[in-house]
Formats: structure tokens, sequence, C-alpha cells
């Protein structure tokens, strides 16, 4: 991971054409470095960024991938994208993959730390409260003691 991380500030400004060749080659660590990229875009391009996210997420295949996309992709722009971000994680909440579904939940979770996003969070949370998969009932966990933390 060091190394991916070193990788991303070196390629802080590629574009969308280096970000996709990454993922497509499918290999776990460019996927890696093209959802860290994504973060390194979003200020700048953040309908691309958004974008991108959403064309990923169908080909999620393992939990860091998953965190990776949804805890640093969209990071720069959580607060001025809130709107956005929530649409997704709405479209995705029931999705019949378990990566999506997850992916809605670790979306929301920079939100958990502002009031005004609470509901929304919860309302969430209560869509996937039942889910079986063992990464959902994790990522509920996870979100809920976000939710319920002092800050």
């Amino acid at each position: 991971m060091p190394v991916l991380n070193e990788l991303a500030k070196k390629f802080k400004d590629a574009d969308e054409t280096l970000i996709l060749e990454l993922w497509e080659e499918g290999i776990y660590e460019e996927r890696i470095l093209a959802a860290k990229l994504i973060g390194k875009i979003a200020k700048k391009k953040p309908e691309a960024a958004i974008s991108l996210l959403a064309k990923f997420s169908a080909d999620i295949d393992n939990w860091a991938l998953c965190d990776t996309l949804g805890m640093q992709s969209l990071k720069p722009i959580v607060k001025s994208h809130a709107q956005e971000i929530f649409q997704l994680s709405e479209k995705y909440i029931t999705s019949k993959k378990m990566w999506q579904r997850r992916l809605a939940l670790v979306l929301v979770e920079w939100h958990c730390r502002e009031k005004e996003f609470k509901p929304a969070v919860k309302a969430l949370l209560k869509k996937v409260e039942d889910d079986n998969e063992y990464y959902i009932k994790k990522a509920v966990v996870w979100i809920n003691a976000s939710l319920n933390k002092k800050r």
C-alpha cells in the first residue's frame, strides 16, 4: 500500500484515460491505484470522478477495493457533492451485488460526522439491517459506530 500511495502522489495529475486503463487491466493493485487517482481528480472534475466511481462499482470484488473507492475516491467532494453521493448510495443500497450495497454505506461514512445527514444515513442502514452478507453486517456495525461517535 505505501508504494501505491506514492504512485498516487506521483500521478496526481492523471486523467480519466489513465484511470480507466488502470481499472480495465483488472489487476488488484492497478484498480486500487485507479480508485486513489479518482480522488486526485475529484476536486477539479467532480462529475468525472462520480461517473468513474459509478462505472467501477459494478466490478468491485473485494472489501479493500470497495472501501478504497468509497472512502478515498470522492473524499475531496463529500461536502460539495453530498446530494450526488447520496443518490448513488440510494441506487446501490438495493443492488443485487453485495459489494455495491456495501459501497452504498461506505460512501456515506464521511457524512456520519454531520448532524444534518444522520437521518439519511440511518434510512440507508434501515434498508440493509437484515442483510445476511458478512461484509454488509460489518459495514452496518461500522456506520452505526460512526453515527454514535462523539465528535
